[in-house]
């Protein structure tokens, strides 16, 4: 699991702690006020002046230590831990130390809102983060916009995030509506002619299979079917059993939901021995374990990715960040960790350059960027989507995660 990193972030998990963290600050500060105080006392006394070490700059975000965002949150906390601990060590932003304070929304968006409340209106930190996934990100991004913070959205994509007009939300990601791109046209280029589309009923999903479905018919498949599913347990194997009796002959699944559902669907094919020739989810299938998780019926799976940990990939700081990432946690990161570092890059950016804090100097550097970063090239439009990267597509083959797509970063052939 991930190495702590000593003052330079805190996580509180229930409303009890949460107000313990919450008080933390004031305490600490409390007791730092009342050696100061001590001290120049002392220095009035003969001892000399004492200076006051600078006051951190506090970066404030959420993460999701349990539910259905658990899994791919953990890999962005992981990137901003990572960041906030080299930039400690370089000696801080402006020349001041850097306090990450890193509350844990449970996956809840009235948690996101409560926490987001707090860091923003009611103990102001310097600077946020977003919280992992769309409609935790449309909840945080609320609070961010009403009081001018700039927020860059590090592990969202949906496109309705950036359909509201807000000034000061900025994607990292490709948009949620190109995710799969690479993977109909590779089934186009190699003769294969229907496909189906069955997703989770929530913003990013729903935007997921829409794109999907446009760029399919452009590359001229088939959509034999698209279904929405909800929360409610029996939906899902309803789904698959519609898909299953009405087109058991399609050549293709395309199945976008959050990790959970994902690897369900893998069981839930298992159980009825029935899997169409061609297989890709989203999100599950990029992280490290998702074979060790899933199992064999992992063979073959196609997914939607950011960023890979592939020495050759040629972005600049890919090799490094692949070391250091692996030396903190002993994992290999996903592009959620590799995109949550890119984030606090370019706030690091846009602060050192701009030499202040102030919200809308930052938000008019940011906006107007074009530079590449760890996972890519980093430019938005006038709605602050991200326009300059575009997603890969990993097949996992032999038990090994392979890049199939684009084809000049292809570290393996895709298998149909």
């Amino acid at each position: 699991m991930f190495k702590p990193f000593p003052r330079c972030w805190s996580i509180s998990t229930g409303p009890g702690q949460a107000r313990r963290a919450y008080g933390c600050r004031r305490s600490c500060l409390t007791r730092a006020l009342c050696c100061l105080a001590l001290a120049a006392l002392l220095g009035m006394a003969g001892a000399g002046v004492l200076s006051a070490a600078p006051q951190p700059i506090r970066i404030g975000a959420t993460v999701s230590s349990s539910g259905k965002y658990a899994e791919p949150s953990q890999m962005v906390q992981a990137g901003y831990r990572l960041w906030a601990r080299q930039i400690n060590l370089r000696g801080g932003l402006l020349n001041r130390p850097v306090e990450l304070i890193l509350l844990d929304d449970q996956s809840r968006e009235e948690d996101v809102r409560r926490h987001y409340r707090h860091l923003i209106e009611d103990d102001p930190v310097d600077l946020v983060l977003s919280p992992y996934g769309t409609p935790l990100t449309l909840a945080a991004s609320e609070i961010s916009e009403r009081n001018g913070y700039v927020m860059l959205a590090s592990a969202a994509s949906g496109n309705i995030l950036f359909n509201r007009g807000y000034r000061g939300l900025f994607g990292v990601y490709a948009p949620a509506n190109r995710y799969f791109i690479g993977l109909v046209d590779l089934m186009a280029r190699h003769g294969l002619q229907t496909v189906a589309i069955l997703h989770e009923d929530n913003p990013f999903n729903r935007d997921v299979a829409e794109g999907t479905e446009s760029w399919a018919r452009k590359f001229g498949l088939q959509v034999v079917m698209r279904r929405s599913f909800s929360e409610t347990p029996q939906d899902l194997p309803d789904a698959v059993n519609e898909l299953h009796q009405g087109f058991p002959t399609t050549d293709g699944l395309i199945f976008s939901a959050y990790s959970p559902n994902c690897y369900r669907l893998i069981q839930i094919l298992a159980e009825r021995g029935w899997r169409p020739p061609v297989i890709a989810q989203t999100i599950a299938p990029i992280h490290p374990d998702y074979y060790a998780k899933a199992g064999p019926a992992a063979e073959g799976v196609f997914g939607p990715s950011q960023w890979e940990p592939d020495e050759r990939v040629p972005f600049p700081g890919t090799q490094q960040f692949i070391h250091d990432f692996e030396a903190e946690t002993g994992l290999k990161p996903s592009y959620h960790a590799a995109a949550g570092y890119t984030a606090c890059q370019i706030l690091e950016k846009a602060v050192t350059s701009t030499g202040t804090l102030d919200q809308e100097t930052l938000r008019n550097f940011i906006a107007s960027m074009d530079s590449v970063t760890v996972i890519g090239r980093f430019k938005v439009d006038h709605r602050g989507m991200q326009i300059g990267h575009n997603p890969f597509l990993i097949q996992w083959q032999d038990g090994e995660k392979k890049i199939v797509y684009p084809r000049k970063l292809q570290t393996a052939a895709p298998r149909f």
